[in-house]
């Protein structure tokens, strides 16, 4: 390595959870790329500013660019595994894809710090895009999901979150880069809480109150965590960092998914294992009480690539 500096990362990526987030989806009005790239890299830097100023309510986020309008944006170069959203559909289980231009994600331990820079973004690029969807997630409980279970439990830890989710050296130009999938899930939660607990932990793999996982052999073939558990030819973990916080209101709740990852191919294999299931069409029986209504992919490059078109 030398004494090569790396790229500076955007913060919100490999950050701890937080209490509350904010995400908001844009799609860029036609004709104004050329205005929109230092706009782009002025929120960036923004929000990589906002880090310190409220560093008391651990403050962090990201932006990243849509994979079907990374070429518009950035002509010059493209993360090397960057490609449109793998939508499947198998049987009632469907992953659909709907593509954004721009992802923000913001996060911070107070909702009002959250509400203000939200509107502050949408300001930034005022005149440029058009907000498409805005969803506001939620810490529940000791980090569960609405259905009850702990979420994020295989999360990669310290800094092997950094391992796991930021490019290396694999594709120069975006060190310090992500790729990200996000999907927006909406639970039957009236569905769900008719089963007896011991089924729902059957579908997780997984104990419900004190987030035991099942030994192997225990798991049933079709539960969440043996459908997500991969390994690669060599017996390696295929791991990503799960960003996900649940969101809603009475009328619609679920969870925003969040896969960060330094290579958008595992969590291509995990959904694949989710929706079509292995060779004998174990698929994940989590699906059946909960339907993806979005995905998205994005890559979120380092802030060090941004801000070169800041004055642009």
């Amino acid at each position: 390595m030398g004494n090569q500096v790396m790229p500076r990362e955007q913060l919100g990526i490999c950050a701890e959870g937080n209490l509350h987030s904010v995400y908001l989806m844009f799609n860029a009005i036609d004709g104004v790329e050329e205005q929109l790239r230092p706009s782009i890299a002025n929120v960036a830097q923004y929000i990589y500013e906002l880090t310190d100023q409220y560093a008391d309510s651990a403050f962090n986020g990201f932006v990243g660019i849509g994979a079907n309008f990374w070429d518009t944006f950035y002509p010059e170069a493209r993360p090397a595994l960057l490609k449109p959203f793998p939508a499947m559909n198998e049987g009632n289980r469907d992953a659909p894809a709907m593509e954004y231009d721009i992802f923000v994600h913001i996060r911070c331990d107070r909702y009002d710090i959250l509400h203000l820079v939200a509107n502050e973004i949408n300001q930034m690029f005022e005149d440029l895009v058009e907000l498409v969807d805005e969803e506001r997630g939620f810490r529940f409980m000791d980090s569960r999901d609405l259905t009850g279970f702990v979420d994020g439990t295989e999360n990669p830890k310290g800094r092997h979150r950094q391992e796991v989710a930021l490019v290396g050296n694999e594709d120069p130009e975006f060190t310090s880069g992500s790729y990200v999938h996000v999907q927006k899930y909406k639970h039957n939660l009236s569905k769900w809480h008719r089963l007896p607990l011991k089924k729902q932990e059957d579908i997780y793999g997984r104990t419900k109150v004190d987030d035991i996982e099942y030994n192997s052999e225990d798991k049933p073939l079709t539960s969440h965590t043996k459908r997500v558990n991969l390994k690669d030819e060599q017996g390696k973990s295929l791991e990503i960092l799960r960003q996900s916080m649940p969101y809603g209101s009475v009328k619609e709740q679920g969870l925003v998914f969040i896969s960060v990852c330094r290579t958008p191919e595992h969590f291509e294999k995990m959904l694949r294992s989710m929706v079509h299931g292995d060779a004998h069409g174990n698929h994940d029986h989590l699906m059946l009480f909960t339907k993806a209504l979005t995905g998205s992919s994005f890559f979120v490059p380092s802030l060090d690539f941004l801000t070169q078109f800041d004055d642009a």
